[in-house]
Protein backbone atom coordinates (compact mmCIF):
# COMPACT_ATOMS: atom_id res chain seq x y z
CA UNK A 1 0.00 0.00 0.00
CA UNK A 2 3.12 2.16 0.97
CA UNK A 3 4.55 1.85 -2.46
CA UNK A 4 0.78 2.67 -4.30
CA UNK A 5 0.76 5.76 -2.15
CA UNK A 6 4.10 7.46 -2.50
CA UNK A 7 3.30 6.40 -6.70
CA UNK A 8 0.32 8.82 -6.93
CA UNK A 9 0.65 11.87 -8.85
CA UNK A 10 1.13 15.16 -6.82
CA UNK A 11 -1.60 16.62 -8.98
CA UNK A 12 -3.63 13.87 -7.89
CA UNK A 13 -3.13 14.19 -4.31
CA UNK A 14 -4.14 17.96 -4.66
CA UNK A 15 -7.04 17.48 -5.93
CA UNK A 16 -7.88 14.28 -3.35
CA UNK A 17 -6.68 16.87 -0.63
CA UNK A 18 -8.73 20.19 -2.56
CA UNK A 19 -11.69 17.71 -2.49
CA UNK A 20 -11.93 16.92 1.21
CA UNK A 21 -11.63 20.77 2.26
CA UNK A 22 -14.20 21.33 -0.66
CA UNK A 23 -16.69 19.27 0.67
CA UNK A 24 -15.88 19.71 4.31
CA UNK A 25 -17.11 23.70 3.67
CA UNK A 26 -19.76 22.58 1.42
CA UNK A 27 -21.02 20.37 3.43
CA UNK A 28 -21.49 23.51 6.07
CA UNK A 29 -23.72 25.02 3.75
CA UNK A 30 -25.55 23.36 1.03
CA UNK A 31 -27.55 20.66 2.81
CA UNK A 32 -28.91 23.07 5.14
CA UNK A 33 -29.94 25.20 2.36
CA UNK A 34 -33.75 23.60 2.18
CA UNK A 35 -34.18 24.01 5.49
CA UNK A 36 -32.96 27.82 5.65
CA UNK A 37 -35.44 28.08 2.29
CA UNK A 38 -38.74 26.89 4.44
CA UNK A 39 -37.82 27.78 7.90
CA UNK A 40 -36.21 31.35 7.30
CA UNK A 41 -37.44 32.54 3.82
CA UNK A 42 -40.51 30.96 4.46
CA UNK A 43 -40.46 29.21 1.14
CA UNK A 44 -42.96 26.16 0.52
CA UNK A 45 -42.02 22.58 0.18
CA UNK A 46 -42.64 22.45 -3.39
CA UNK A 47 -40.61 25.84 -4.01
CA UNK A 48 -37.70 24.45 -2.09
CA UNK A 49 -37.37 21.42 -4.12
CA UNK A 50 -37.49 23.63 -7.60
CA UNK A 51 -34.78 26.17 -6.50
CA UNK A 52 -32.27 22.70 -5.06
CA UNK A 53 -33.32 21.03 -8.32
CA UNK A 54 -32.37 23.71 -10.65
CA UNK A 55 -28.44 22.61 -9.65
CA UNK A 56 -28.77 19.41 -10.93
CA UNK A 57 -30.52 20.13 -14.08
CA UNK A 58 -27.51 22.84 -14.69
CA UNK A 59 -25.38 20.36 -14.42
CA UNK A 60 -26.89 17.97 -16.42
CA UNK A 61 -27.09 20.43 -19.32
CA UNK A 62 -23.81 20.94 -19.39
CA UNK A 63 -21.81 18.16 -17.72
CA UNK A 64 -21.52 16.26 -21.04
CA UNK A 65 -20.05 19.64 -22.22
CA UNK A 66 -17.57 19.90 -18.99
CA UNK A 67 -16.02 16.37 -20.39
CA UNK A 68 -15.63 16.81 -23.50
CA UNK A 69 -14.22 20.53 -23.50
CA UNK A 70 -11.34 19.09 -21.61
CA UNK A 71 -11.06 16.57 -23.68
CA UNK A 72 -10.55 19.42 -26.94
CA UNK A 73 -8.49 22.21 -24.90
CA UNK A 74 -7.03 20.82 -21.84
CA UNK A 75 -7.86 19.55 -18.46
CA UNK A 76 -6.15 22.84 -17.26
CA UNK A 77 -8.05 25.68 -18.65
CA UNK A 78 -11.21 24.09 -18.23
CA UNK A 79 -10.47 23.39 -14.05
CA UNK A 80 -9.19 27.08 -13.77
CA UNK A 81 -11.79 28.54 -14.90
CA UNK A 82 -14.55 26.53 -13.20
CA UNK A 83 -12.94 26.41 -9.31
CA UNK A 84 -12.94 29.90 -9.81
CA UNK A 85 -15.97 30.55 -10.86
CA UNK A 86 -17.42 28.38 -8.05
CA UNK A 87 -15.88 30.77 -5.38
CA UNK A 88 -17.90 33.34 -6.88
CA UNK A 89 -20.95 31.16 -6.83
CA UNK A 90 -20.58 31.17 -2.70
CA UNK A 91 -20.02 34.79 -2.65
CA UNK A 92 -23.36 35.20 -4.39
CA UNK A 93 -24.97 32.43 -1.92
CA UNK A 94 -23.56 34.58 1.13
CA UNK A 95 -25.37 38.07 0.12
CA UNK A 96 -28.48 36.55 -1.11
CA UNK A 97 -31.79 37.53 0.69
CA UNK A 98 -34.70 36.48 -1.77
CA UNK A 99 -35.49 32.94 -3.24
CA UNK A 100 -34.98 34.06 -6.71
CA UNK A 101 -31.08 34.90 -6.12
CA UNK A 102 -31.04 31.73 -4.49
CA UNK A 103 -31.89 29.89 -7.47
CA UNK A 104 -29.68 31.77 -9.76
CA UNK A 105 -26.78 30.76 -7.35
CA UNK A 106 -27.84 27.49 -7.54
CA UNK A 107 -28.34 27.42 -11.21
CA UNK A 108 -24.43 28.81 -11.15
CA UNK A 109 -23.43 26.07 -8.31
CA UNK A 110 -24.30 23.22 -10.54
CA UNK A 111 -22.95 24.51 -13.58
CA UNK A 112 -19.53 24.86 -12.04
CA UNK A 113 -19.62 21.74 -10.64
CA UNK A 114 -20.33 19.58 -13.80
CA UNK A 115 -17.73 21.39 -15.27
CA UNK A 116 -15.15 21.09 -12.75
CA UNK A 117 -15.92 17.67 -11.37
CA UNK A 118 -15.60 15.05 -14.53
CA UNK A 119 -12.45 17.14 -15.88
CA UNK A 120 -11.17 16.66 -12.05
CA UNK A 121 -12.04 13.09 -12.84
CA UNK A 122 -10.50 12.03 -16.27
CA UNK A 123 -7.11 14.28 -14.87
CA UNK A 124 -7.07 11.82 -12.36
CA UNK A 125 -6.98 8.69 -14.84
CA UNK A 126 -4.78 10.53 -17.02
CA UNK A 127 -2.26 10.72 -14.94
CA UNK A 128 -2.62 7.33 -12.63
CA UNK A 129 -1.47 4.28 -13.67
CA UNK A 130 -3.87 1.57 -14.26
CA UNK A 131 -2.98 -0.66 -11.08
CA UNK A 132 -3.50 2.57 -9.15
CA UNK A 133 -6.49 3.96 -10.63
CA UNK A 134 -8.87 1.91 -7.61
CA UNK A 135 -6.73 3.30 -4.97
CA UNK A 136 -7.21 6.63 -6.24
CA UNK A 137 -10.65 7.43 -6.83
CA UNK A 138 -11.40 5.48 -3.83
CA UNK A 139 -9.03 7.86 -2.24
CA UNK A 140 -11.06 10.91 -3.53
CA UNK A 141 -14.45 9.47 -2.73
CA UNK A 142 -12.43 8.87 1.18
CA UNK A 143 -11.48 12.89 1.23
CA UNK A 144 -15.22 13.57 -0.01
CA UNK A 145 -16.61 12.23 2.96
CA UNK A 146 -13.80 12.97 5.59
CA UNK A 147 -14.94 16.52 4.66
CA UNK A 148 -18.79 15.85 5.20
CA UNK A 149 -18.07 13.79 8.74
CA UNK A 150 -17.19 17.45 9.89
CA UNK A 151 -18.71 19.47 7.75
CA UNK A 152 -22.58 19.17 8.97
CA UNK A 153 -21.63 19.55 12.43
CA UNK A 154 -19.28 22.66 12.46
CA UNK A 155 -22.50 24.00 9.58
CA UNK A 156 -24.44 23.28 13.03
CA UNK A 157 -22.49 25.09 15.53
CA UNK A 158 -21.99 28.36 12.71
CA UNK A 159 -25.97 28.36 12.17
CA UNK A 160 -26.25 27.39 8.54
CA UNK A 161 -29.97 26.32 8.73
CA UNK A 162 -30.32 30.09 10.09
CA UNK A 163 -27.95 32.19 8.01
CA UNK A 164 -25.84 32.43 5.08
CA UNK A 165 -22.33 32.82 6.82
CA UNK A 166 -20.86 29.60 5.71
CA UNK A 167 -21.51 30.34 2.21
CA UNK A 168 -18.63 32.64 2.60
CA UNK A 169 -16.51 30.39 4.06
CA UNK A 170 -16.93 28.21 1.35
CA UNK A 171 -15.79 30.64 -1.63
CA UNK A 172 -12.56 31.28 0.31
CA UNK A 173 -11.62 27.76 0.67
CA UNK A 174 -12.27 27.43 -3.34
CA UNK A 175 -9.95 30.36 -3.76
CA UNK A 176 -7.12 28.54 -2.12
CA UNK A 177 -8.06 25.56 -3.34
CA UNK A 178 -7.87 27.44 -7.30
CA UNK A 179 -4.83 29.24 -6.31
CA UNK A 180 -3.08 25.55 -4.92
CA UNK A 181 -4.06 23.85 -8.31
CA UNK A 182 -2.82 26.67 -10.68
CA UNK A 183 0.77 26.35 -8.38
CA UNK A 184 0.63 22.69 -8.89
CA UNK A 185 -0.10 22.85 -12.53
CA UNK A 186 2.94 25.06 -13.11
CA UNK A 187 5.30 22.63 -10.62
CA UNK A 188 4.33 19.50 -12.53
CA UNK A 189 4.13 21.07 -16.46
CA UNK A 190 7.15 18.75 -17.71
CA UNK A 191 4.98 15.63 -15.67
CA UNK A 192 1.62 16.05 -17.33
CA UNK A 193 0.36 14.15 -20.53
CA UNK A 194 -0.36 16.12 -23.07
CA UNK A 195 -3.44 16.66 -25.16
CA UNK A 196 -3.52 16.33 -29.03
CA UNK A 197 -6.79 17.87 -30.31
CA UNK A 198 -6.60 16.14 -33.12
CA UNK A 199 -7.43 13.08 -31.74
CA UNK A 200 -9.92 14.38 -29.57
CA UNK A 201 -13.86 13.59 -30.59
CA UNK A 202 -16.16 16.28 -32.33
CA UNK A 203 -19.37 16.69 -30.02
CA UNK A 204 -21.57 15.04 -32.73
CA UNK A 205 -19.25 11.95 -32.65
CA UNK A 206 -19.19 12.03 -29.25
CA UNK A 207 -22.75 11.56 -28.70
CA UNK A 208 -23.36 8.91 -31.50
CA UNK A 209 -19.81 7.02 -29.58
CA UNK A 210 -21.89 7.06 -25.82
CA UNK A 211 -25.46 6.75 -27.14
CA UNK A 212 -24.70 3.64 -29.24
CA UNK A 213 -22.40 2.12 -26.50
CA UNK A 214 -24.61 -0.95 -25.95
CA UNK A 215 -23.37 -0.71 -21.94
CA UNK A 216 -22.67 2.42 -21.25
CA UNK A 217 -26.43 3.22 -22.25
CA UNK A 218 -28.06 1.19 -19.65
CA UNK A 219 -25.71 2.12 -16.77
CA UNK A 220 -26.55 5.52 -17.52
CA UNK A 221 -30.44 5.11 -17.14
CA UNK A 222 -29.86 2.39 -14.08
CA UNK A 223 -27.32 4.84 -12.22
CA UNK A 224 -30.05 7.93 -13.00
CA UNK A 225 -32.41 5.87 -10.55
CA UNK A 226 -29.93 5.27 -8.31
CA UNK A 227 -28.64 9.26 -8.39
CA UNK A 228 -32.49 9.66 -7.97
CA UNK A 229 -33.02 7.63 -4.32
CA UNK A 230 -29.13 9.36 -3.27
CA UNK A 231 -30.90 12.32 -3.71
CA UNK A 232 -33.72 12.54 -0.94
CA UNK A 233 -30.86 11.97 1.79
CA UNK A 234 -30.13 15.94 1.45
CA UNK A 235 -33.32 17.37 -0.39
CA UNK A 236 -36.46 15.27 1.19
CA UNK A 237 -35.20 13.89 4.42
CA UNK A 238 -33.66 16.86 5.36
CA UNK A 239 -37.32 18.49 4.63
CA UNK A 240 -38.81 15.90 6.74
CA UNK A 241 -36.68 15.24 9.86
CA UNK A 242 -36.19 18.66 10.54
CA UNK A 243 -40.03 19.58 10.56
CA UNK A 244 -41.41 16.29 11.94
CA UNK A 245 -42.83 16.34 15.04
CA UNK A 246 -41.47 12.85 15.70
CA UNK A 247 -38.02 14.20 16.02
CA UNK A 248 -37.02 16.37 18.58
CA UNK A 249 -34.82 19.41 17.20
CA UNK A 250 -34.92 18.13 13.78
CA UNK A 251 -32.07 19.96 11.92
CA UNK A 252 -29.67 19.13 15.08
CA UNK A 253 -30.92 15.62 14.40
CA UNK A 254 -30.28 15.59 10.30
CA UNK A 255 -27.18 17.37 10.88
CA UNK A 256 -25.92 14.17 12.73
CA UNK A 257 -27.29 12.14 10.06
CA UNK A 258 -25.30 13.95 7.44
CA UNK A 259 -22.10 12.91 9.58
CA UNK A 260 -22.97 9.52 10.72
CA UNK A 261 -23.48 9.03 7.01
CA UNK A 262 -19.96 10.26 6.03
CA UNK A 263 -17.98 8.96 9.16
CA UNK A 264 -19.76 5.30 8.25
CA UNK A 265 -18.43 5.70 4.42
CA UNK A 266 -14.80 6.06 5.77
CA UNK A 267 -15.26 3.39 8.32
CA UNK A 268 -16.45 0.67 5.64
CA UNK A 269 -15.34 1.76 2.26
CA UNK A 270 -12.53 -0.10 2.01
CA UNK A 271 -13.20 -3.29 2.95
CA UNK A 272 -16.45 -2.78 0.58
CA UNK A 273 -14.10 -1.91 -1.86
CA UNK A 274 -11.71 -4.87 -1.49
CA UNK A 275 -14.65 -7.30 -1.73
CA UNK A 276 -16.67 -5.42 -4.40
CA UNK A 277 -13.77 -5.11 -6.77
CA UNK A 278 -13.86 -9.23 -6.83
CA UNK A 279 -17.14 -9.15 -8.48
CA UNK A 280 -17.83 -7.35 -12.33
CA UNK A 281 -18.43 -3.78 -11.50
CA UNK A 282 -21.87 -3.51 -12.55
CA UNK A 283 -23.02 -6.14 -9.66
CA UNK A 284 -21.83 -3.44 -6.50
CA UNK A 285 -24.53 -1.00 -8.41
CA UNK A 286 -27.21 -3.68 -8.25
CA UNK A 287 -26.81 -4.55 -4.40
CA UNK A 288 -26.50 -0.95 -3.77
CA UNK A 289 -30.07 -0.04 -5.12
CA UNK A 290 -31.69 -2.54 -3.38
CA UNK A 291 -30.54 -1.19 -0.08
CA UNK A 292 -31.19 2.26 -0.69
CA UNK A 293 -34.34 1.39 -1.92
CA UNK A 294 -34.70 -0.49 1.00
CA UNK A 295 -33.41 2.34 3.82
CA UNK A 296 -36.08 5.27 1.99
CA UNK A 297 -38.64 2.83 3.09
CA UNK A 298 -37.56 2.27 6.71
CA UNK A 299 -37.32 6.20 6.74
CA UNK A 300 -40.63 6.19 6.29
CA UNK A 301 -42.07 4.12 9.44
CA UNK A 302 -38.94 5.51 11.48
CA UNK A 303 -40.18 6.81 14.90
CA UNK A 304 -38.18 7.60 16.35
CA UNK A 305 -34.02 8.36 15.99
CA UNK A 306 -32.18 4.98 16.32
CA UNK A 307 -34.59 3.57 13.39
CA UNK A 308 -33.51 6.75 11.80
CA UNK A 309 -29.78 6.04 12.41
CA UNK A 310 -29.58 2.22 11.37
CA UNK A 311 -31.48 3.59 8.39
CA UNK A 312 -28.77 5.89 7.68
CA UNK A 313 -25.97 2.79 7.80
CA UNK A 314 -27.82 0.93 5.70
CA UNK A 315 -28.21 3.78 3.28
CA UNK A 316 -24.36 4.63 3.42
CA UNK A 317 -23.63 0.86 2.56
CA UNK A 318 -25.90 1.05 -0.70
CA UNK A 319 -24.14 4.28 -1.42
CA UNK A 320 -20.80 2.83 -1.61
CA UNK A 321 -21.77 0.12 -3.31
CA UNK A 322 -23.15 2.38 -5.95
CA UNK A 323 -20.58 5.14 -6.25
CA UNK A 324 -17.16 3.76 -5.26
CA UNK A 325 -17.20 1.43 -8.28
CA UNK A 326 -18.64 4.00 -10.29
CA UNK A 327 -15.28 5.96 -11.77
CA UNK A 328 -13.81 2.37 -12.35
CA UNK A 329 -16.88 0.80 -14.45
CA UNK A 330 -16.84 4.18 -16.50
CA UNK A 331 -12.64 4.59 -16.81
CA UNK A 332 -13.31 0.09 -17.71
CA UNK A 333 -15.76 1.13 -20.64
CA UNK A 334 -14.63 4.15 -21.89
CA UNK A 335 -11.58 4.70 -25.14
CA UNK A 336 -8.99 6.13 -24.04
CA UNK A 337 -8.90 9.40 -26.06
CA UNK A 338 -13.00 9.76 -25.00
CA UNK A 339 -12.72 9.24 -21.18
CA UNK A 340 -13.36 13.24 -20.39
CA UNK A 341 -16.61 12.76 -22.67
CA UNK A 342 -17.81 9.30 -21.04
CA UNK A 343 -16.69 10.76 -17.62
CA UNK A 344 -19.08 14.23 -18.54
CA UNK A 345 -21.75 11.91 -20.16
CA UNK A 346 -22.40 10.21 -17.01
CA UNK A 347 -23.24 13.12 -15.69
CA UNK A 348 -26.81 12.95 -17.03
CA UNK A 349 -27.76 10.51 -14.56
CA UNK A 350 -28.16 13.88 -12.21
CA UNK A 351 -31.32 14.13 -14.07
CA UNK A 352 -32.60 12.29 -10.62
CA UNK A 353 -30.61 14.91 -8.60
CA UNK A 354 -33.22 17.01 -10.37
CA UNK A 355 -36.23 14.69 -10.14
CA UNK A 356 -35.47 14.07 -6.33
CA UNK A 357 -35.54 17.04 -5.16
CA UNK A 358 -39.15 17.99 -6.79
CA UNK A 359 -40.85 14.68 -6.46
CA UNK A 360 -40.09 14.90 -2.71
CA UNK A 361 -41.17 18.39 -2.83
CA UNK A 362 -44.70 17.36 -3.97
CA UNK A 363 -44.92 14.61 -1.52
CA UNK A 364 -44.13 16.28 1.21
CA UNK A 365 -46.80 19.27 0.72
CA UNK A 366 -49.09 16.70 -0.54
CA UNK A 367 -49.20 14.36 2.56
CA UNK A 368 -47.29 16.55 4.97
CA UNK A 369 -44.50 15.31 7.34
CA UNK A 370 -46.75 13.40 9.26
CA UNK A 371 -47.23 10.44 6.83
CA UNK A 372 -44.09 8.84 6.39
CA UNK A 373 -45.37 5.74 4.30
CA UNK A 374 -47.14 7.88 1.60
CA UNK A 375 -43.78 10.06 1.44
CA UNK A 376 -41.42 7.31 1.04
CA UNK A 377 -42.80 4.44 -0.50
CA UNK A 378 -43.19 6.18 -3.52
CA UNK A 379 -39.57 7.02 -3.50
CA UNK A 380 -37.94 3.76 -2.39
CA UNK A 381 -40.21 2.06 -5.76
CA UNK A 382 -38.97 4.75 -8.01
CA UNK A 383 -35.36 3.90 -6.74
CA UNK A 384 -35.79 0.67 -7.68
CA UNK A 385 -36.85 1.01 -11.20
CA UNK A 386 -33.08 1.20 -11.66
CA UNK A 387 -32.34 -2.84 -11.20
CA UNK A 388 -33.77 -3.64 -14.73
CA UNK A 389 -31.31 -1.25 -16.65
CA UNK A 390 -28.41 -2.30 -14.48
CA UNK A 391 -29.00 -6.31 -14.71
CA UNK A 392 -29.05 -5.64 -18.65
CA UNK A 393 -25.82 -3.52 -18.56
CA UNK A 394 -24.18 -6.44 -16.35
CA UNK A 395 -25.73 -9.40 -19.13
CA UNK A 396 -24.13 -6.70 -21.90
CA UNK A 397 -20.51 -6.10 -19.92
CA UNK A 398 -19.83 -9.59 -19.79
CA UNK A 399 -20.68 -10.74 -23.05
CA UNK A 400 -18.30 -7.28 -24.00
CA UNK A 401 -15.63 -8.79 -22.31
CA UNK A 402 -15.70 -12.21 -22.95
CA UNK A 403 -15.67 -11.67 -26.52
CA UNK A 404 -12.52 -8.78 -26.46
CA UNK A 405 -10.75 -11.25 -24.05
CA UNK A 406 -7.91 -13.23 -26.34
CA UNK A 407 -8.19 -16.56 -26.36
CA UNK A 408 -5.09 -18.80 -24.79
CA UNK A 409 -3.89 -20.82 -27.15
CA UNK A 410 -1.52 -24.02 -25.28
CA UNK A 411 1.72 -24.86 -27.00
Amino acid sequence: MKQHLRQIHPLAWTIIVGTMFGRLVTSMSIPFLSIYLTQVLGATPTQTGITVAVSSLAGVMVSFYGGYISDRIGRKVVMMVSVFGWACVFFIFSAAEHLWVFFVANTLNGLCRAVFEPTSRALLSDITPPQNKLLVFNLRYAAINLGVVFGPIIGLQLGSAQSTFPFMISGLVYIVYGLVLFLQFQLQRANLPEHVQVTAPRLRDALATTGRDRVFLPVLIGTTFCVLGYGHFSSTLAQYVAQNPLFEHGSQVFSYMLSLNALTVLVIQFPIVRVASKFPPVVPLILGNVLVATSLFLFGIAEGVMLLMISVILFTVGEVLMFTMMDMLIDRIAKPEWKGTYFGTIGFNNLGSVMAPILGGLLLTQFGTGNGLFIFVPLALTTALGLPFLIVAHKRLVVREKETTPIQVSA
